[in-house]
């Protein structure tokens, strides 16, 4: 054996030493089993290691890689397609915007006295002027005209009914174009007197109606009550007289319940139509050129102006074509006043609302 081997075999050892000591200090004292684990060698008892640490008293759950989720959060965001828990939307509370031009120097513009604008969806009104001022609304009267009759068991609508004396104007002696003697359907008649607010065409209707005019004027008395509009007054069907008068709050009760009726929604944004008299044939337009040139969408309109009353306007007003919104304009001094109320409040409502 050479001189030098038992120094060797001691170098050997001491290497060996340090190299073990230096793994420990590295590694720490770990199982056998996790020693072989972390350096990829493969465990083939780890079930059963995993069977006894979760039967263990005190041994700690190891914790989930995973976060839980959280709720989420209210969004007005589309959900992804296929998301099987869709995030809800928010209900923001509709406004009118000043970037819209809803400003205070905007609004001193409104031509009409009273002004009224309520979302329909979330009852919200969205601006309010002399809302609850009593005032003669006009030929806005045929509104409850065409719901109290359509309430009524009248005859059928292609039946005609014929224009009287009794149905002429002794109270402003206005003019119409349907003459004495003319017979009329009362489809057509319903369908001017929404559209063109012609006044014998409703003072037809309210007198075709079991037990007469006295009748109808309380049932539409009744049916004012019944919607809530406690300051609201009719004595006639024709809204010719300046006691008939509401409020600009209360006449959105009348809109909101007259697009309840199809044949008031269809006949009152129709654009025009020809009725025959009997007599001839007879032209008719819309009296309201918001409607009639298609400057505002709507699903139920009616104009009306007196002496007393000024230029009215009401309309349910379908902001992007989906969400409806009330307007009732009373007392513009003039027709063009009353028409820009109405563009100018389109604009606030097609900018501010989603």
């Amino acid at each position: 054996m050479p001189a030098d081997a038992p120094a060797a075999r001691l170098a050997a050892k001491r290497r060996a030493k340090r190299l073990r000591a230096r793994h420990l200090a590295r590694h720490g004292a770990r199982p056998h089993a996790s020693h072989h684990a972390s350096h990829g060698a493969r465990v083939h008892h780890a079930p059963h290691v995993s069977h006894h640490a979760q039967h263990a008293p005190h041994a700690p759950r190891a914790p989930h890689t995973t976060a839980p989720a959280s709720p989420a959060p209210l969004t007005s965001q589309a959900p992804l397609a296929g998301s099987p828990n869709p995030a809800p939307k928010v209900n923001y509370a509709p406004r009118l915007l000043a970037r819209c031009g809803f400003t205070p120097a905007s609004q001193r513009h409104l031509f009409s006295h009273a002004v009224y604008i309520v979302d329909e969806n979330t009852h919200t009104p969205l601006y309010a002027r002399n809302a609850d001022a009593v005032a003669p609304i006009a030929s806005v009267s045929k509104l409850m005209t065409a719901i109290v009759w359509l309430d009524s068991p009248h005859a059928p609508l292609p039946r005609r009914i014929a224009v009287t004396t009794a149905d002429l104007d002794r109270l402003k002696f206005t003019h119409s174009r349907l003459d004495v003697g003319s017979r009329v359907t009362r489809a057509n008649m319903l369908h001017i007197a929404l559209m063109s607010s012609e006044n014998r065409a409703a003072a037809a209707l309210s007198r075709d109606y079991p037990g007469g005019r006295p009748a109808f004027v309380a049932a539409m008395n009744a049916k004012a009550q019944r919607l809530g509009m406690t300051h609201t007054r009719f004595v006639n069907g024709t809204g010719l007289s300046p006691l008939n008068v509401s409020t600009a709050r209360e006449l959105a009760n009348l809109v909101r319940a007259a697009n309840g009726y199809a044949l008031i929604r269809r006949y009152s944004i129709d654009h025009q139509e020809r009725v025959s008299t009997g007599l001839g044939q007879l032209q008719y337009v819309n009296s309201n050129r918001l409607v009639r040139y298609g400057q505002v969408r709507a699903s139920v309109q009616k104009t009306g102006f007196i002496n007393e009353s000024g230029h009215n306007m009401v309309m349910r007003v379908m902001v992007h074509g989906r969400r409806p919104v009330i307007v009732t304009l009373l007392g513009s001094t003039t027709p063009e006043g009353s028409r820009l109320d109405g563009v100018r409040i389109a604009h606030w409502l097609n900018c501010s609302l989603r």
